[in-house]
């Protein structure tokens, strides 16, 4: 007898009929057409089981903050940050913490597990810090919420930093962050960067920096970045967050950066959502996208996730946290249209923002935890396309969010039908129509 089993299950790498078993918080079995007795028992009825969605790059002690002190009228980077600035003496910490609880919900509700968080350190008082410590302890039998020690106002820029930011890994935060590209001046950000990395490698901690987050073509924090990750041993334990500058630069010099990225083992984060609204807000037309170059980047070996970033703050006034939003919103702007591109967008926002957060366990596989969700689509690229319900969301085999299916009527000309949004018949890869795609889900 399992604690839970899920069964009649299509698997993001396409295989169908899937068994799942769960006991102890861990898969044990996973087979096709395997009758096995659970307390628990879900039939998938042929729809999506996936690892839960990974949130790579977020910033959670901003999170629903939207219009306070007022909206960013430029709705530019620089201006966002002022008003972060204005906001963060008169948040407390209880606030802090009723915000970012009621963000989890939304995360749980969309199937995301694992958060990536920086957290504010230029406040001398650390309060941020302390309240998503207090937040990260309350949710982790739901939620793997991982810090960064992020200075905001620069390492070397802030008058307080240098002292706060190790602080804040005295506390208990995860990851050392850094953004290079605000301190005053070039030379500048490249020696925040010798800094921190230095201070990663002394306390065996990982990295992961808000880095070239600018239009500028000439920025080079990044090509900085790979090369301390090189001098200080760091290979497989550094994020390069946004590297928006990426779209700017030209392809030569990019020719040489991708190698020496991949070099580094670096992972490459980029936010849609947020880098195509604050990027190119000095061009007229042609106006420039702004998102990192996503496509070139996975081509060359390089491990390439996503993140939400904002959700109703400063920067951003949309989101609810839905990590297929960002693969969709992705795809499009990164021209990811092929098949097995679309694919590898889904991989951005599951198996590999896990990687560069370092999760133990993760997957679909005997052994891992009994973390997935259910989709009410077809398979990886059906869920970017519809942005489906999650039927059932399940941590360590105990399912902790449910929604609904839902299939619409529709009256139309005469007669009543259920709208699935799938097309009844679907075109082979010949171009020949070929037989009826899935039914109803």
């Amino acid at each position: 007898m399992l604690d839970l089993v899920v069964r009649n299950a299509v698997l993001p790498d396409g295989r169908e009929g899937m068994t799942i078993g769960c006991e102890k918080g861990r898969i044990v079995t996973l087979s096709r057409d395997v009758v096995a007795e659970a307390e628990r028992v879900i039939d998938a009825q042929a729809c999506l089981v996936s690892p839960p969605f990974v949130d790579a790059h977020f910033h959670m002690d901003s999170a629903l903050t939207y219009g306070r002190p007022r909206v960013n009228r430029s709705g530019t980077l620089l201006e966002g940050i002022a008003l972060w600035g204005e906001l963060k003496p008169s948040l407390t910490h209880d606030e802090i913490c009723e915000r970012a609880l009621e963000l989890c919900r939304w995360a749980v509700a969309r199937g995301t597990l694992a958060i990536r968080s920086h957290v504010d350190v230029c406040d001398p008082s650390l309060r941020a810090v302390k309240a998503l410590l207090e937040v990260r302890e309350l949710v982790k039998r739901e939620i793997d919420l991982q810090l960064v020690a992020f200075p905001q106002d620069g390492f070397l820029r802030s008058p307080v930093a240098e002292t706060t930011l190790p602080a804040a890994l005295e506390l208990g935060v995860d990851v050392v962050g850094g953004i290079p590209h605000f301190e005053r001046t070039m030379a500048e950000g490249a020696a925040s960067v010798e800094r921190l990395c230095r201070i990663a490698a002394d306390r065996g901690l990982l990295v992961d920096m808000h880095c070239d987050e600018s239009d500028d073509p000439l920025s080079r924090q990044v090509e900085v970045l790979a090369r301390e990750t090189i001098r200080h041993r760091l290979q497989g334990r550094v994020v390069g967050s946004h590297l928006t500058a990426m779209h700017s630069m030209d392809n030569y010099y990019v020719s040489k950066l991708i190698p020496l990225m991949h070099e580094a083992e670096m992972t490459a984060i980029a936010n849609p959502l947020i880098n195509i609204t604050l990027q190119g807000r000095h061009d007229t037309y042609p106006k420039r996208r702004g998102m990192t170059r996503v496509k070139e980047l996975l081509e060359a070996g390089v491990n390439v996730a996503c993140g939400h970033d904002c959700v109703m703050d400063p920067w951003y006034p949309l989101g609810s946290h839905d990590m297929l939003d960002v693969a969709h919103m992705g795809l499009h702007v990164g021209q990811m249209t092929g098949s097995l591109e679309m694919r590898k967008m889904f991989d951005c926002v599951t198996v590999n923002a896990a990687r560069a957060l370092h999760l133990d366990g993760y997957g679909l596989e005997p052994g891992c935890w009994a973390d997935m969700v259910l989709l009410q689509a077809h398979s990886a690229v059906d869920a970017i396309r519809l942005r489906p319900a999650r039927l059932a969301v399940i941590r360590r085999g105990r399912v902790i969010a449910e929604t609904p299916r839902a299939v619409p009527t529709v009256h139309l000309a005469g007669k009543t039908a259920a709208v699935t949004f799938h097309v009844k018949k679907a075109l082979s890869p010949s171009g020949e129509i070929n037989a009826t795609s899935p039914g109803p889900i």
